[in-house]
C-alpha cells in the first residue's frame, strides 16, 4: 500500500503513476471486498489522477475507478460517496472534475448499490451541468451518459439522449421529455438507473408554471410505481416528489388537481401507506383550511383517491369523522368535507353505494347552509350521487329528494328540485338541458316515451306523487325554486292538462296535507298551487276538486281537515262567483260542518273559508250558517264547538255577522250560556263592538247584579272583556252607557256600572286621562248612595280610576273633586236634616285613599293658588270623613301641611292650612300626638304673622290644640310674654289664642300661672282698643272659676267700682268683664257677697251716655236672666226684676242696644219657653213696639224674638194669644218661620247657645 501510494504520488514519472493505478485496478478485481478498507485511503490520489496531464494515466484512473465501483459493498458506497459529493463543492475545477468522473464511475456499482447511490448522484450531476468551467460540464455530461449506459430497460435506454437533454437544458426540453415519456409504451419494468434519470425531469415538470406540463408530470409520477421492478426503488424519491405533487394538488385548474389526486392514489397504492405516514392527516388538515375553496377541493380529490387506494375498511373508520365535520361550526370546514362527497363516488365507484344512507342527511343539511360555498359543495355532491347511482340506488335517493322538496328552507327546496330533475332525466333518458324559452308554462319538450320510461322505472303511484309535489312547488314563494320546478316539469311532462287529470287525487291529497302543514311557507305554496289550478283549468277541475275537499272533512286526521278548509278558501277565492254558485249546496254545508269541528285549528280555518264564501254568497252564507250555530249553542255537547265557530266567523266578518248574533244572545233574562258566549265573541269582535255597546252592556249590567250565580259570574267576565276590547272610537259610547248605569234606579245596576268603570280604567291600554275627571266626579257623588254595597263598589272604582292617572296630572282635578265632595255632602245633608254630615264612602276603611293623592300632589307640587285650594279641599274632605276612618290618614295629611306652612307662601295658603289643621285637631284627636310640639310651635309662630286672617286662624287652632296637650303652663307663659312685647294687632291674636287655651285646657293650668293671667289681664280690660278690651274681658270672665276666693272678690269689687269711672272705655271694659263673668261663671258671681253691687253697677251702666256701655249692660242682664231661668226656674221674683232691665234695653234709644236686648230675650225664651211666657205682660208691649222699629236689624231681631217668646210655632192658640200685643197678620206671618232656621245666630258673637 505504501508502494502504491508512493507510485501514485510520483509526479516525475507518468509510468510510475500509471503502473500504480493498474495495480490498484488488479487489487480491486482480484481481492474484491477484501481490498475495500484500503480504497478509502487511496481515493484522494485516485481523484487527482483523473486530472493527470498524461492521457495514459487518466485512462488507467478510469479503469481503476470502474473496477473499484463494481466491487464496492453497500457499506463501501456509504464510505466513498460523501467524499465524492464534497468534492463537487470544491473551488478547484480539477477536483470538481475528478469527483464528477468518479461519480460517473459509480454507474458500474452492483445493482443493489446502484439503486442506493443514484438518487443522490444524479441530482448532483445535474447541478454540475451548469458549472462555469466547461471541463466540469463535460465531465458531468460524460458521467450522466455513463449512468445511462447501464440502464437495462430498452424503452428508457432508447430515450436516454432525450432524457439527458431534459436534464442538460430543462427550460427547453422538460416538456418535450415528458411528452416522449407519455407517448412511450412500457413493456419492461423500469430499473434504478432509469428512475435516476426520470425523477429529476418529473420533479422539474411538477414545478413548471404550465398547467399542461404539471399535469403530464403528475401523470408520470403516478404511473412510476406500476412500472418499477421493485416499489422500494421509488422510496428515495418520495421526499423529492411528494411536496411537489401536493402543490399541484391545490392548483387552480381542476384537471390538474384531478391528475395530481390520481397520482397520489397510485403512489400510495403502489408503495403502501407506511411510506406516506403523514399524507392522510395533511389532506384532512387541508380540508379544514381557511384558504380558498380550490385548496379544499384539491385536498378532497386527493383524499378520495387515497381512501380508494387504502381500501373500504380504512374509509369506514374515517367516515364518522367526515360526517361529523360536515356540520362543523366553521363554514370552511363544512365546505371541505362536503366537497369530499363530490369525489368519493368517482374514486370508490359502486363501493360507495352502501354508504349513501349515512351520507345523504349531511348533504341535505348542507343544501340549506347559510354559506353559499357550502351550499354549492353540497349541491355538487348531490348531482354526482344522482349521476352515479340514479339507476342503482333510486329507492334510497328518491325519498330523501322528495322530503327536501317540502323543506321549510327554500335553498333545500331549490336543490331538491334540481336533484329530482337529474334523477328523472336519468330515468327518462333525457339530458334535461333543453332551453325552454317563451310559450305557455304548459308547453314542454318531453315526449310520451319519456313519460312511459318514468312510469316503468318508478311505478305509476310513485310517479304521481312526485309529479304532484313538483306541480305544487311550481308556485313556490321563492322565484328560483319556481323556475327550477317549471324547468323540470316542462322537461318531463308532455301534456299538462292530461297529466293533471291523471294525478288529480294524489295532487289534492298532497295539497290538503300541505295546507294543514305547520310551515306557513308550505301552506302558502299549496294555496297558490291550488289557486293556479282553479284559475287555469276552472270549470274543468272544480267538479273534481270540490267533492274531494268535501270528502276530506270526514278524514280522522284533524290536520287534514284543517287543510281542507284552507283549500276551500283558496278555491273560492280563485274561482269566479258564477262558477261557485253552482256548488253552493255543497260548499255551505261543508263549511257549516267545519265550523263545528271538534278541533280548534279546523274551526279557525273554517272561519277564513266562511269569509271567502261571504264574498261570493253574501247574506246567504250568514242566513244558512249563523242560525245553525246559534241553535247548536243551546246543546251542551255542541255548544263549545259552535261558540268557537261563531268566534271564527266573527273574527273575519265582524261587521256583517254581529247584527245577526247579538239580538239572540242579549235577550233577558240572560242565561249563563249566553253570557259566556257574549264574552267569548267580544274577544274576537274587538272594536267591532263599538257600535253595539248600547245593545250588549244593559243586558250584562242587569245580569251582573241580579241573576243566577253562574250567570252573574259569566256576565261579569263578559262585561270585563267587552270594556277592554273597544278602541278609542268606542270610549265615548262606553262611558255614556256606564254613566246611564250609574244613574239607574236599581242599586245592582249602579253597582255593576261602578265596578266596570274601575275595571276599565285599571286594565285598559287606551289613553283615558281625558275621561278620568268626569268619572272621578261621578264616583265621588255616588259615595253618598243609599245602598251601602254600591258605596263600597264605587269607592273601589274611584281608587282604580285615580290610580290610572299619572301623578303629575292629579292636581288639575282639584276643583272638580271639591265640587263633587260638596255635591255629595249636600245630598247627605238633605237626607239627614240636621246633625253632623258624613259621606258614607268616607266612613269606610281606608276612606281617603282614592282622592287623598289628588290633594297631596296639589299641596306639595302645585302653585300657591293650587296649594291653597288643596288645603281648603282637605279641610272639606276631613269634615265629611268619620273620625274612625280619618285616624290612619292623620299623619300623612298633617306632615305635608306643617311642612308647607313653614315655607314662604302667601298668607292665603297659610290661612287655608291653619283652617284645615284646626279641623284635623278637632277630628283627629290623639292621633295627632306625634305632631303636637311641631303644631304648637307653628301656631305660636303664626300668631306673629303680618296678616290678620293667619293670626286669627292660628289663635283658633292653638286653642283647639291645647285640649290635646299635656304641658299647658309653658304655652300660657309664652303667650303672656308675647303680650308684653307686641303691637296691638298681635296682642289681639295672642289674647284670642289665650282665650282658646284657657277654655280648652284651663283645668291643666297651675294656680301660679292663672294668677299671672289674672294679674296681666285685669288691667287690659280697660284698654283703649275695643278688641283687646273684649278679648281680655272674655278671658277674665272664663278664668274666674280658676281663681282663689280672695282673687274673685278682688276682681268683682274692682270691676264694680270701675263702672263709675269717668273714662268710658274703663266703664265699657268693666261692664264687658261682668257680662263675660255672667256668661261663663254666673254661679260664682251670683253667690258672691258683691252680687248686689254688681247689679247696681249694671243698672247704672244701662243708663250710660255711651251706647257700647249700655249694650254690654243689656247683654249682661240677658245672660243673668238666662242663668236664672235655667238654674232657678221657680224664682219668678228674681226673673221679673232682671227681665225689667232687659225690657228697658228693648226701649233704649240705640238700635244696637235694642237689638242686643231682643237677642237676649230670644235666647232666654228658647231656654225656658214657659218660664218667660208667664211674664208676657212685662215684655209684650215693648216687643210689639220693636216690630214696628225703623231699624231693619231691630225689626228682624224682634220677629225672631216674637216667634220664640210668644211660642207662635206651637199652635193657633198661641197665635191668638199673641194678638193681644201684635196684629194677627204679624202673628200668622211670623208663625210660619222655621223654628230652627236661626240656630247659628242665637247668641251674641255666635255662641250664646253655649252659655253656662
Amino acid at each position: 500500500m505504501i508502494t502504491l501510494r508512493d507510485g501514485l504520488s510520483d509526479r516525475s514519472s507518468a509510468k510510475s503513476r500509471e503502473g500504480a493505478l493498474l495495480a490498484f485496478e488488479c487489487f480491486c478485481e482480484k481481492l474484491g471486498r477484501l481490498f475495500e478498507p484500503y480504497v478509502i485511503q487511496l481515493l484522494p490520489l485516485l481523484l487527482v489522477s483523473f486530472s493527470d496531464p498524461v492521457a495514459a494515466v487518466r485512462d488507467a484512473a478510469e479503469g481503476a475507478s470502474r473496477a473499484m465501483m463494481s466491487q464496492l459493498s453497500a457499506h463501501g458506497v456509504k464510505l466513498v460517496l460523501p467524499s465524492l459529493l464534497k468534492g463537487l463543492d470544491d473551488k478547484a475545477w480539477r477536483t470538481k472534475q475528478s469527483s464528477v468522473q468518479l461519480l460517473g464511475a459509480m454507474a458500474f456499482c452492483a445493482p443493489q448499490q446502484l439503486s442506493q447511490c443514484l438518487p443522490k448522484i444524479v441530482p448532483k450531476l445535474t447541478e454540475v451541468l451548469t458549472d462555469t468551467h466547461p471541463k466540469v460540464q463535460s465531465a458531468a455530461q460524460t458521467a450522466l451518459q455513463q449512468v445511462g449506459s447501464v440502464i437495462k430497460n430498452p424503452e428508457i435506454s432508447a430515450l436516454v439522449p432525450t432524457l439527458l437533454m431534459g436534464l442538460t437544458d430543462p427550460n427547453d426540453y422538460t416538456k418535450y421529455s415528458l411528452d416522449i415519456l407519455l407517448q412511450t409504451t412500457f413493456i419492461n419494468t423500469v430499473d434504478a438507473p432509469s428512475l435516476a434519470l426520470l425523477v429529476p425531469i418529473v420533479h422539474r415538470g411538477l414545478r413548471e408554471r404550465s398547467a399542461e406540463t404539471k399535469k403530464k408530470a403528475a401523470q408520470i409520477a403516478g404511473n412510476m410505481c406500476s412500472l418499477v421492478t421493485e416499489p422500494k426503488d421509488m422510496i428515495p424519491y418520495i421526499g423529492l416528489l411528494l411536496p411537489e405533487v401536493k402543490k399541484v394538488l391545490v392548483d387552480p385548474i381542476p384537471e390538474v388537481r384531478s391528475v395530481a389526486a390520481r397520482a397520489l392514489g397510485s403512489l400510495i397504492r403502489g408503495m403502501g401507506e407506511e411510506n406516506f405516514p403523514d399524507l392522510v392527516q395533511w389532506l384532512l388538515d387541508a380540508l379544514k383550511s381557511d384558504g380558498s375553496n380550490v385548496e379544499r377541493s384539491g385536498a378532497a380529490q386527493g383524499l378520495s383517491e387515497v381512501l380508494a387506494a387504502l381500501g373500504t375498511e380504512y374509509f369506514e373508520d374515517l367516515l364518522p369523522d367526515i360526517i361529523r365535520n360536515c356540520s362543523n361550526p366553521k363554514a370552511s370546514v363544512r365546505d371541505g368535507y362536503l366537497s369530499l362527497f363530490k369525489y368519493l363516488p368517482r374514486s370508490l365507484g359502486v363501493q360507495f353505494q352502501k354508504y349513501l344512507q349515512q351520507v345523504l342527511p349531511s348533504i341535505l343539511d348542507g343544501l340549506a347552509d347559510e354559506n353559499e360555498s357550502v351550499r354549492d359543495a353540497a349541491l355538487s355532491a348531490g348531482h354526482v350521487l344522482v349521476e352515479h347511482y340514479a339507476t342503482t340506488s333510486l329507492p334510497l335517493l328518491l325519498p330523501a329528494v322528495e322530503d327536501g322538496i317540502f323543506n321549510d328552507n327554500w335553498r333545500i327546496r331549490q336543490s331538491s328540485v334540481e336533484l329530482l330533475g337529474d334523477l328523472l332525466f336519468k330515468v327518462a333518458g333525457t339530458s334535461g338541458k333543453a332551453l325552454l324559452e317563451g310559450g305557455s308554462d304548459d308547453e314542454g319538450s318531453s315526449t310520451e316515451a319519456h313519460g312511459r320510461a318514468i312510469i316503468e322505472v318508478l311505478g305509476r303511484d310513485k310517479r304521481n306523487e312526485i309529479l304532484a309535489a313538483l306541480y305544487m312547488v311550481r308556485t313556490d314563494v321563492s322565484l328560483v325554486v319556481r323556475q327550477a320546478a317549471l324547468h323540470v316539469w316542462k322537461t318531463i311532462v308532455a301534456n299538462t292538462p292530461k297529466t293533471l287529470k291523471e294525478i288529480m287525487p294524489v295532487l289534492m291529497n298532497t295539497l290538503i296535507t300541505s295546507l294543514a302543514s305547520s310551515s306557513s311557507e308550505r301552506r302558502q305554496v299549496a294555496g297558490r298551487s291550488l289557486g293556479e289550478l282553479v284559475r287555469k283549468l276552472g270549470e274543468r277541475v272544480l267538479p273534481l276538486i270540490i267533492p274531494i275537499l268535501s270528502k276530506g272533512l270526514r278524514d280522522s286526521n284533524p290536520s287534514r281537515r284543517q287543510g281542507v278548509c284552507t283549500g276551500l278558501s283558496e278555491v273560492m277565492a280563485t274561482a269566479g262567483k258564477t262558477q261557485l254558485l253552482t256548488f253552493m249546496d255543497e260548499l255551505i254545508p261543508t263549511i257549516r260542518t267545519a265550523l263545528c269541528d271538534s278541533t280548534p285549528e279546523v274551526r279557525e280555518s273554517a272561519g277564513l273559508a266562511f269569509s271567502t264564501l261571504y264574498k261570493s254568497a253574501g247574506l246567504q252564507a250568514i242566513d244558512e250558517i249563523v242560525p245553525t250555530l246559534l241553535q247548536a249553542l243551546e246543546d251542551e255537547q255542541t255548544s263549545d264547538n259552535a261558540l268557537d265557530g261563531l268566534k271564527q266567523i266573527l273574527s273575519v266578518r265582524t261587521t256583517a255577522v254581529l247584527p245577526h248574533i247579538l239580538p239572540k244572545l242579549v235577550q233577558l233574562p240572560l242565561s249563563a250560556l249566553n253570557a259566556h258566549a257574549l264574552g267569548a265573541l267580544a274577544e274576537v269582535a274587538g272594536s267591532g263592538l263599538d257600535f253595539h255597546l248600547g245593545t250588549i252592556l244593559p243586558a250584562l249590567l242587569a245580569t251582573m247584579g241580579d241573576g243566577a250565580e253562574d250567570a252573574q259570574q259569566l256576565s261579569k267576565k263578559a262585561a270585563e272583556t267587552v270594556v277592554l276590547v273597544i278602541d278609542e272610537e268606542g270610549v265615548e259610547s262606553l262611558i255614556s252607557e256606564l254613566l246611564k248605569g250609574i244613574a239607574d234606579s236599581q242599586a245592582s245596576i249602579r253597582r255593576s256600572s261602578s265596578y266596570l268603570i274601575g275595571y276599565f280604567f285599571q286594565n285598559s291600554k287606551l289613553y283615558l286621562v281625558d275621561e278620568a275627571p268626569n268619572m272621578i266626579s261621578t264616583l265621588i257623588i255616588l259615595l253618598s248612595d243609599s245602598d251601602s254595597a254600591t258605596v263600597a263598589v264605587a269607592w273601589e272604582a274611584l281608587l282604580r280610576v285615580v290610580s290610572s292617572v299619572p301623578k303629575e296630572i292629579l292636581p288639575s282635578y282639584m276643583k272638580l273633586v271639591r265640587d263633587a265632595v260638596s255635591t255629595s255632602r249636600d245630598k247627605e245633608r238633605r237626607k239627614k236634616k240636621g246633625g253632623p254630615v258624613l259621606i258614607p264612602g268616607f266612613c269606610l276603611p281606608k276612606a281617603l285613599q282614592p282622592i287623598l293623592p289628588i290633594f297631596l300632589q296639589g299641596l306639595i307640587n302645585g302653585s300657591a293658588e293650587l296649594r291653597e285650594q288643596a288645603a281648603l279641599g282637605l279641610g272639606e274632605l276631613i269634615e265629611v270623613t268619620s273620625e274612625k276612618a280619618l285616624r290612619e290618614f292623620v299623619i300623612p295629611i298633617t306632615g305635608p301641611l306643617i311642612r308647607i306652612i313653614g315655607d314662604r307662601f302667601p298668607w292665603q295658603v297659610k290661612s287655608a292650612i291653619l283652617s284645615t289643621l284646626s279641623i284635623i285637631i278637632q277630628k283627629g284627636g290623639m292621633a295627632l300626638k306625634p305632631f303636637l310640639p311641631q303644631l304648637q310651635t307653628t301656631f305660636v309662630k303664626c300668631l306673629q304673622d303680618n296678616t290678620r286672617t293667619v293670626r286669627s286662624s292660628a289663635a283658633f287652632a292653638l286653642g283647639k290644640l291645647s285640649a290635646l296637650s299635656t304641658r299647658i303652663d309653658p304655652l300660657v307663659g309664652d303667650l303672656l310674654s308675647g303680650l308684653q312685647a307686641s303691637d296691638v294687632a298681635i296682642q289681639e291674636a295672642i289674647l284670642t289664642a289665650l282665650e282658646g287655651v284657657i277654655k280648652n285646657a284651663g283645668k291643666s293650668i297651675s294656680s301660679v300661672v292663672i294668677t299671672r293671667v289674672y294679674t296681666q289681664l285685669k288691667d287690659m280690660i280697660y284698654s283703649e282698643d275695643d278688641q283687646i278690651r273684649s278679648s281680655a274681658a272674655s278671658i277674665l270672665g272664663f278664668s274666674l272659676q280658676y281663681l282663689e276666693s280672695a282673687q274673685v272678690s278682688e276682681v268683682l269689687a274692682e270691676v264694680a267700682d270701675s263702672t263709675s269711672s269717668s273714662t268710658w272705655t274703663t266703664r265699657h271694659g268693666s261692664t264687658l268683664a261682668i257680662s263675660y263673668m255672667l256668661r261663663h261663671n254666673a254661679a260664682i258671681v251670683c253667690a258672691s257677697p258683691l252680687f248686689t253691687s254688681i247689679i247696681d253697677s249694671l243698672k247704672k251702666s244701662l243708663k250710660d251716655e255711651k251706647f257700647p256701655v249700655r249694650e254690654s249692660s243689656a247683654r249682661a242682664f240677658g245672660r243673668l236672666l238666662l242663668y236664672q231661668v235655667r238654674n232657678d226656674p221657680s224664682n219668678t221674683t228674681a226673673h221679673v226684676a232682671t227681665l225689667n232691665y232687659v225690657v228697658l234695653g228693648m226701649q233704649d234709644d240705640s238700635s244696637e242696644v235694642r237689638r242686643r236686648a231682643l237677642s237676649a230675650l230670644k235666647a232666654v225664651s228658647k231656654a225656658n219657653p214657659q218660664g218667660i211666657l208667664i211674664h208676657i205682660s212685662l215684655f209684650g208691649p215693648a216687643l210689639a213696639e220693636c216690630l214696628k222699629d225703623s231699624s231693619t236689624p231691630v225689626r228682624l231681631a224682634a220677629e225672631r224674638c216674637t216667634l220664640h217668646s210668644f211660642q207662635l210655632s206651637k199652635g193657633t192658640e198661641y197665635v191668638q194669644a199673641a194678638q193681644k200685643y201684635i196684629t194677627g197678620l204679624d202673628a200668622r206671618r211670623i208663625a210660619k218661620f222655621p223654628e230652627h232656621s236661626d240656630d247659628s245666630e242665637d247668641g251674641e258673637d255666635g255662641d250664646d247657645k253655649t252659655i253656662g
